[in-house]
């Protein structure tokens, strides 16, 4: 089955925010024609092994499956940053793509990551960081997000040049400011652009 180019934007998300930056980076993306965002989640992993997740959410996107990871023409990836890294779901979604990586399904696809925590110095561009080095070792390119965008200047919230970020001062706190959105869109359509140009 042939399918339209895609930016699969897949996420982990615990408290709604992540889930929200979704939202603004999809919008980022469909602003580029010829290609549009799919986005998709990862299930939760349990404390012990005899508990499976359902095959479908609750709510929200659904699961992400590995050939739906193969597929896409770039990667937009989000977590919450737990002591500095992504959190365990999406590590573990990760740790099972050695298929595509022995068959290098992944090289030259761009790829970009987006975060958040609830204090400034939670470690969102270590989180970013621990996202970035999995995708390198899959031969993907990754894709920042550079000082034209005077937002990431100006905010006093979140935003890296290594990928969007939020700043939610406690973890029911998941409305994004005007910047942060802002840089969202921004690291979608640049992703998005990417992906088209490398494609030709």
């Amino acid at each position: 089955m042939i399918t339209s180019p895609y930016i699969l934007v897949l996420f982990y998300s615990r408290h709604g925010s992540i889930s929200e930056m979704a939202k603004y980076i999809a919008r980022g993306i469909n602003k580029v024609s010829g290609i549009e965002a799919k986005i998709r989640q990862v299930p939760d992993v349990s404390d012990t092994t005899k508990i499976a997740s359902p095959a479908l959410p609750d709510d929200g996107a659904p699961y992400c499956t590995l050939e739906e990871l193969a597929d896409c023409s770039g990667l937009a990836m989000g977590s919450p940053s737990y002591f500095g890294s992504m959190a365990a779901p999406l590590k573990h979604f990760i740790d099972q793509t050695s298929t595509l990586w022995l068959t290098g399904q992944l090289i030259d696809k761009p790829a970009c990551g987006f975060t958040s925590a609830s204090t400034m110095h939670g470690g969102q561009e270590q989180c970013l960081h621990s996202m970035m080095t999995p995708m390198l070792h899959h031969g993907m390119v990754w894709v920042g997000l550079p000082y034209k965008n005077k937002e990431l200047i100006s905010t006093l919230a979140g935003g890296t040049p290594y990928g969007a970020s939020h700043l939610a001062n406690s973890t029911s706190e998941n409305t994004l400011t005007n910047d942060e959105k802002a840089l969202c869109e921004a690291q979608g359509k640049r992703i998005a652009e990417m992906a088209v140009k490398l494609k030709k």
